[in-house]
Formats: structure tokens, C-alpha cells, sequence
């Protein structure tokens, strides 16, 4: 996407945006894409977190094959795009690549699902929702789909039975009619074409397992969820996600969100913001929900999200984080540690490990949708630096 008009040859192929090597620049350029709607910051100061530059980049450490190699390496070999951390309240290291800045809104990819469950969890303690109900309760329209008998927490915790594919390059999948549903890709005469996502929403009909019995990651509970947030409180997603979060956060810069034709903002991945405001909503996790001098998301809401149950969490979800879990639309790296992450594909990640008080926020625009070798080697980099910060090991 280079040149003054941008040449034939340069432009981003529509269908093929997120997929390499074109994510490396259409990840931080959204807003160019595709089309989106505003989250606003509000008005106020934004948060300031005090600085203290260290050097982690010669870090040295073993990835997960044995090899020696250290953290700007690591970096450079998985296609980062930002990393920030913080320690104890303190901005310890920044750097951006890929000719990203500090004003860059990157996509997140799915930690928009994390943005959207701090805001059910606000809604929660308000009283406004509650994680038992049935999700009919909320949307007696879904009496006659797949969720008619589903909790609203089977949608939380991605527990429900409803039969939803997510092979990320299966080009008739449930997903990639989702992403036609949300705007992501013109319609294809091989996949089952929405309007939007709602209609997507109404059509899934059938259940592989009864509700509660098995972890089985699907997007689509996230914008369930969503649609349940807009209904009770009357408000577009996006207002949501500002007046809760952006604003009382004291974030830097406005944020946004991909929308579908219906003007719905796809709470399951279209989330764009800055590193620095990604570090900001993870520090505040990291602080008990307490952030920019206020209680944003209630300190119940965390602890009820570090009370996952790994007995339902199994292959392939689980590999590389043994007693792992997924509870309220985040990662548990270990049960028995109180540590969130707020994943996405192709290498967005949140690592809030409040036991050490650190936040580790790293954007990236891998070559692939998943890799094991690269997550693995993502915890192979933060043990290591946690270690070198806090002296802490795990094994």
C-alpha cells in the first residue's frame, strides 16, 4: 500500500486482508479496510503510567525446542508489531515495529472478546445480568435456535453444545460465514451468506453435546453475549465499551470497532485500539479492576474469572498451558496461579499476572491464524522475563 496513488500491484487484495503477507500493514490500517464505528475516549486526562525504561531485549532465554535466543529476537522471528511492559505499576519496556507508532490503532483480533466480558462483568454487578439466567431470558428470539435452553454463562465461559465450526481455513465453515456476516469478506457463493451477524445468530440450530459439559471455542457465544449486553441496557456495543471502559479507563486514544451491516460491532474480534490503551485495560485487570484512580470492572468479576474449572478444558485447547482453563472469555495459563490472557490470532496477546503485578501486551500479524510453536515460545519469553523482573520461576 505504498506509492502516490497506491499502484495496481500494492493494493490489498479485499478477501485476502488478514492473510499474509498483507496483515502486516491492513492490522494497523482497519479503518481503511473496512467500515467501523467509534469507541470514544471521552474528554478527560488519560491514565498516565509512570515510566522507568529498562532494557529486556537481551534477555536470554530457551524457546521451547531447547534453542538459545533472547527477547528482541524472539520478537523479530514472530512478526511483533508492539510490546509493553509493565511491573508494578511502571512501563518497564516499549518498543514498535512494523512501523507502528504509539497512536497506531492495531486489531485485536479475538482480546475483543476479554474487552467484552469486562463489560458483562460490570453489567453483572449492577445486576443487570446475571451468568445463570438463560440466555431466552435476554433474547426470547433464540427460543427457536440451538441456545434455547443454554445459560448465559455456557455463552461466558464458551460452554455451550451449540454446533458451530471454527476451522479458520475451511472456506464453507461456520466462521467464514461469520465472516461474511460481520463484514470481514463479500459474500461467496460456497458459504451460507448473512446479512449480519444476528441473522447468522438465528440460524444455528444444532447442538453437538448437551450445555455445561465441555469447553468448545466459538466466536459466535461472544456476540450471543453481546447481543444479551445490548438488549438490557439499550446501547450499541460501542457506546458500551466507552462509556464503561474507554472513558473511566483514561485511555489515550478513541478506539473502534468493525461493524456489520446492521451497524452491530463485532464484539468477537473487530476491537482496534493502541498498545499503550491495551496496557492500560490490562493493568487495570492486574490492579483488581481498579484503574485510572477508580473501580472499573468489579474485583468479584475477576475472581470469579480465575475460578475456572480445567476438568472441561482438553486438546488442543490446553496444549502448552497444563492445568490450563477458559472462564468469562479469558485464558487461564494455570489454575492454581492468578494469571488472565486476552488472546487473538496471529499473535495478539494480554498477560496479566497479578500474583507478580505484570502486564505483558505484545501485537503482532503472524503469517498464520494459530501456532503452537510460536505460543509456546510466547511463554518460554514471559517466564523469562518475569523471572528476570521478579526473580519468580515456574516450571
Amino acid at each position: 500500500m505504498q506509492g502516490f496513488p497506491v499502484a495496481k500491484e500494492n493494493r490489498i487484495p479485499r478477501d485476502l486482508w488478514d492473510r499474509p503477507p498483507w496483515n502486516r500493514w491492513s492490522f494497523q490500517h482497519i479503518r481503511e479496510i473496512l467500515p467501523t464505528t467509534e469507541v470514544w475516549r471521552g474528554s478527560g486526562p488519560s491514565w498516565q503510567i509512570p515510566e522507568r525504561p529498562l532494557d529486556l531485549g537481551q534477555i536470554k532465554f530457551s524457546d521451547h525446542r531447547g534453542e538459545k535466543t533472547c527477547i528482541a529476537d524472539w520478537l523479530d522471528n514472530n512478526y511483533a508489531d508492539g510490546i509493553a511492559v509493565i511491573h508494578h505499576g511502571e512501563l518497564r519496556y516499549e518498543r514498535y515495529f512494523n512501523n507502528m507508532t504509539e497512536r497506531t490503532l492495531h486489531l485485536s483480533q479475538s482480546m475483543a472478546k476479554s474487552i467484552t466480558s469486562a463489560i458483562a462483568g460490570i453489567l453483572v454487578g449492577r445486576g443487570l445480568l446475571d451468568p445463570q439466567e438463560s440466555i431466552t431470558t435476554y433474547l426470547p428470539e433464540l427460543k427457536r435456535t440451538a441456545w434455547q435452553d443454554a445459560q448465559l454463562r455456557h455463552a461466558l465461559d464458551m460452554t455451550s453444545g451449540v454446533r458451530y465450526d471454527e476451522d479458520y481455513e475451511a472456506p464453507d465453515s461456520d466462521i467464514a460465514a461469520t465472516d461474511i456476516a460481520s463484514g470481514w469478506r463479500k459474500p461467496h457463493r460456497n458459504v451460507r451468506n448473512f446479512q449480519c451477524m444476528w441473522d447468522q445468530i438465528l440460524s444455528l440450530k444444532q447442538v453437538s453435546r448437551p450445555h455445561g459439559e465441555l469447553f468448545e471455542y466459538r466466536s459466535i457465544e461472544t456476540d450471543v453475549l453481546a447481543h444479551c449486553m445490548e438488549r438490557v441496557t439499550r446501547t450499541r456495543l460501542a457506546d458500551l465499551v466507552s462509556q464503561e471502559l474507554w472513558q473511566p479507563l483514561g485511555a489515550q486514544e478513541n478506539a473502534c470497532f468493525t461493524v456489520d451491516s446492521a451497524g452491530y460491532s463485532l464484539a468477537d474480534g473487530g476491537f482496534n485500539a493502541t498498545l499503550r490503551d491495551y496496557s492500560r485495560f490490562g493493568q487495570m485487570l492486574c490492579n483488581g479492576g481498579v484503574g485510572n484512580g477508580k473501580q472499573i470492572v468489579p474485583l468479584e468479576w475477576i475472581d470469579d474469572t480465575l475460578d475456572a474449572n480445567p476438568d472441561i478444558f482438553h486438546e488442543p485447547y490446553n496444549l502448552g498451558i497444563t492445568n490450563g482453563a477458559y472462564r468469562n472469555q479469558f485464558w487461564i495459563r494455570d489454575v492454581d496461579r492468578k494469571v488472565m490472557m486476552a488472546r487473538g490470532v496471529f499473535g495478539q496477546l494480554i498477560y496479566v499476572d497479578i500474583d507478580n503485578q505484570l502486564t505483558i501486551t505484545r501485537l503482532a500479524s503472524w503469517p498464520e491464524f494459530l501456532s503452537t510453536e510460536r505460543k509456546l515460545d510466547d511463554y518460554c519469553a514471559i517466564d523469562a522475563i518475569t523471572q528476570h523482573l521478579t526473580g519468580v520461576t515456574h516450571e
